[in-house]
Order: C-alpha cells, then structure tokens, then sequence
C-alpha cells in the first residue's frame, strides 16, 4: 500500500464497506443472557413505603436482585424513578414485570435477548410497548458498552506493520488496558510516550502542518494554532488526551474518552450524541509512519480534534449521533456511511475552492493531497444518496461529498434523521448530560415551555441592542 493511506477503519463498523470478515469479531463480548438477566426502570409516587411494597413484588416472584439506584423523576412530578438489575435464574421475571405494571406509575424493561437470536441484541421497551433497540439516557451509560470493542491490546491482524513486533504489541496492551479499566468521569491517565513513538509523531507533525495552510478549511487552520498554545500540540511532544478533553470542554462541550479498539456503528455514534469523542491514545508503527491500517492517536487529534472545538461543527457531529439512537439497524448503517464521507472524509467549498475537513483527509499526507486533485470525483453532498454510497477502507476514496457549509449540512442530516422510524423523538439536555425520549404529552410541553423561556431570551437580548 501507498504511503500516506490514513486510517480507513474508523472506530465504527459498517456492513456494507469491505471491511475483512475477521473485523466482524467481537474481542470482548456481550455476555450471553442465558440466565434472562435484565434491568428494570420504573417510577413510584413519593409515599412512605412506596419502595417496599415494589422490592416485595421481587421477593415474591423469587428474582435476584444486583443493584438499585434512584433518583427524582424527570418525567413525572412527584415520583421516583427506580433502577433495578436483577436475574432470572428461578423464573419468575416475567410475573415481577406483570406485577410491578400494577403498581408503578411508568415501567421501562431492559432486556438482552440471547445472543443466537436472529436480531441479538439489548432491547430497549417504551412505556407504549414498543421495542427498540437500546441506547444510553445518561452520559455514564457509556461505560456499558465502552469495552465491547472490536479488536483489542496486542490483537493484531497479520499483515499490520507492527504484527511480528513483540514490544510493539506489548505497549499496545497497554494503551488497551488504559481504556479498558477507564469509567466515565474519572481523569484520563497520561502517558509517557517513548522518544520512537515521540520520532513518529514529529515526522506526521511536520509534513501535515505544512499542508494545513492551503488544503484544510479555514476553521480547522483557525483552531489548530489554539490547541498549539493551549495543548501542547508541538513537533517534539504528544499530546495528552485529558488536555485536550478540558479544552474542548470549555469550547463546545465536546469531550474525548479512551477506547481501546474499534466500536460497533451503534456504540460509536452513541458516543456523539453526548458530545462524547472515543479516541485512542496508541500509536501506529514506526516502520511506517505515513501508514495504519486503524485509527491511532495521531490521527485522533491531528484530525478529528481540531473541529471539534468549532461550534457548528461540534453541534453537526452530535445530530448524526443522536438520529441514531434507538433507529433501526439499516439506519445506523446509512449514518455509519454519512459520518463516514463527513466527519471522516468530508470536503467543503469556501471562497470557491474545496477544502478538507475530514478527519481520514487531515491526518493523511498523501490523501490530503490527492483529495483536491483532479483524480476523484467530487458529488454534492446528499445525505439520501451520500448514506448508500459504498466505499473502500484500504485505499484513496474515490468519491467524495462536498458541503456548502457546516451548518447547511446539519439542516440536511437534521432533514435525513427526521424520516428515521422511530416512535419517539430524543432531545440532549446539556444540564444534566442526558437524552430525554419525547414521546408523551407532559414531555412534549416541558419542552415547549424550555423553548418559550429561550425565546423571552432572545426577545429581551434583541431589544438592548436595538
């Protein structure tokens, strides 16, 4: 392969690229739901033994119980929301479930089906009785699927530069087990990056700042000198992840998590939704430095990180993340596709002329170049057509999309996730870092009495500066 191919197997799988079947594999599974394992959700009136009589239903129907959490409800006044994990090694699951429909005021089942099952997976049940495929509520629900990743450590396929090299793959374990013990809210351990990985560093450090100029567009040339004064992003040093996910912070929310290895579509773009970025902190091989065959952190923060401190671009990523969560799986693949020719591979037209902004584009020396040559064709950005267009992940792209701006292309992905079937709608509330479901009256008129406020905001802001 030429130098300079960046990272074509991004951090979310897609079925319809041609991604090796060994890919596929799952390194850390789900775990088989032979027992019929699962965690409850339900609310209960603010009363003295309200609590009790809900815990004697489980007693009752004989079903162990793991772990309990509550908190006040935020969709029903005066009530609790309870959250309970619990098995089924005795049987009587289901009655608990039918019992506690009589005496809660909102039950929500999460359900993992077994995994051979046609459609496996973790279930998520709405108070109408619609399935959908789960997805997390609150920010620290990510920690429930960080880990089921699809490659890990030292698990590396046999035609990776750094395959035969068994100090390589030592200290890739280590990287791996960095992110694999990592919960959210907790700092990210830095890393004290040997002068071999520091070399490798410096030889992409220098060949892509020289491109930047002219090839990237003007929000990424904006922030990058930013995150050299703020970051340490220099020649001769590696950044370090949680200095980053502080600035990106007090920026536009965003914040970086480690990973250790590919997520599936589903998991990944979840992640977005919450302004949450998986990054990994490994680097590739130094034998080839213009060169690897999964995203490292040389591409993680000389390629994605630099827009993710730009508003508009912060605020695109994260409607392509929160259409997908709880949509259908052929949904989630087309999103895939969309982050795919966007925030990974992405061109933009300013002041007449294409410019790169995605991420595969800016931390490839040699795709950089050629992405704004005469060589591949260059199609409008259509999110209908854009989300069923196939690719190649170990080679130049040969199509790619252009936007007319960041913004005009999160109207288009805002357009695209409306026709999504889903039997709810999901706004992210900032304050409390959660996804609220929308799918009940008193749910729909919060909402429109936090948008009333905004809008006396904006009325009273429009009127002092008349």
């Amino acid at each position: 392969m030429d130098a300079g191919v960046p990272a074509k197997k991004a951090k979310l799988g897609n079925k319809s690229t041609e991604k090796p079947e060994s890919h596929q594999r799952m390194y850390v599974h789900d775990f088989d739901d032979k027992e019929g394992s699962a965690t409850l959700v339900f609310s209960l009136p603010e009363k003295v033994g309200a609590l009790a009589d809900a815990l004697k239903v489980f007693e009752k129907n004989k079903v162990n119980l793991h772990h309990i959490e509550s908190r006040p409800s935020r969709e029903l006044k005066d009530c609790y929301e309870f959250f309970v994990s619990c098995d089924n090694v005795r049987g009587g699951l289901q009655e608990t479930v039918d019992d506690l429909k009589g005496c809660t005021n909102h039950l929500q089942v999460l359900s993992r089906k077994h995994q051979d099952q046609k459609d496996g997976g973790v279930l998520l049940t709405l108070p109408n009785g619609v399935e959908v495929p789960w997805f997390p509520r609150m920010i620290r629900d990510l920690d429930r699927f960080a880990n089921q990743i699809l490659s890990y450590g030292s698990e590396l396929e046999a035609d990776h530069p750094g395959f035969k090299d068994p100090v390589y793959r030592t200290r890739r374990k280590e990287f791996a087990d960095i992110a694999f013990h990592y919960k959210h809210g907790e700092p990210i351990p830095k890393v004290k990056y040997t002068d071999a990985e520091i070399k490798t560093w410096s030889t992409i450090f220098k060949e892509l700042t020289k491109l930047y100029p002219t090839h990237a567009c003007r929000e990424f040339n904006h922030i990058f000198p930013l995150l050299v004064d703020n970051c340490g992003f220099r020649e001769d040093n590696v950044p370090q992840l949680q200095d980053i996910s502080n600035f990106l912070k007090d920026c536009t929310g965003f914040q970086l998590r480690p990973v250790a290895g590919l997520l599936s579509s589903r998991d990944f773009l979840a992640g977005l939704a919450f302004r949450v970025f998986h990054s990994t902190q490994y680097i590739r091989h130094g034998s080839k430095p213009m060169y690897t065959p999964e995203p490292d952190v040389c591409h993680e923060l000389l390629g994605h990180v630099p827009l993710f401190a730009d508003p508009t671009f912060a605020q695109f990523s994260q409607e392509i993340g929160l259409a997908s969560l709880g949509a259908p799986d052929e949904y989630v693949q087309k999103l895939a596709t969309l982050y795919w020719f966007t925030v990974e591979f992405g061109l933009c037209r300013q002041e007449g002329q294409l410019k790169a902004y995605g991420a595969g584009l800016l931390s490839s020396f040699g795709e950089l170049q050629y992405c704004l040559s005469d060589k591949p064709e260059v199609r409008p950005f259509d999110p209908a057509k854009t989300s069923v267009q196939t690719y190649p992940i170990t080679s130049f792209q040969p199509v790619y999309f252009a936007a007319e701006s960041f913004d005009s292309a999160k109207d288009k992905v805002r357009e695209f996730a409306a026709i999504i079937p889903r039997p709810f709608s999901v706004r992210y509330n900032a304050y409390t870092q959660s996804v609220e479901v929308l799918n009940s009256k008193e749910q729909i008129i919060d909402l429109a009495r936090a948008i009333r406020g905004d809008l006396s905001l904006l009325e009273d802001a429009l009127k002092k500066v008349e």
